[in-house]
C-alpha cells in the first residue's frame, strides 16, 4: 500500500512540475518566439527552449497517467 501511495505522490509531482514547465514554454513561444532555439540555461547549452517544452509536456502526461493509475488502485 505504501508503494501505491508513493506512486501517487510521484505522479502528482511529475504532473504539476511538468505542466508548469510546459506553460512556461508556451508563454515563451507566444511572447518571444525567437527564443525557442536558444539554450534553456548557460548550465545546459544542449537543452533548447523548444525541446524543454516538449519534454515538460511528456513528463506531465506521464505523471498524470501514473497519478490516475495509482488513484484507481487505492479505490
Amino acid at each position: 500500500m505504501k508503494l501505491v501511495a508513493l506512486a501517487k505522490v510521484v505522479g502528482e509531482l511529475l504532473f504539476v512540475y511538468g505542466l508548469l514547465g510546459w506553460i512556461y514554454g508556451v508563454i515563451i513561444a507566444f511572447v518571444h518566439p525567437s527564443w525557442l532555439s536558444a539554450p534553456l540555461s548557460h548550465l545546459t547549452p544542449w537543452l533548447r527552449q523548444d525541446t524543454f517544452t516538449i519534454f515538460s509536456f511528456l513528463i506531465s502526461m506521464t505523471g498524470f497517467f501514473i497519478w490516475r493509475l495509482a488513484s484507481e488502485w487505492t479505490e
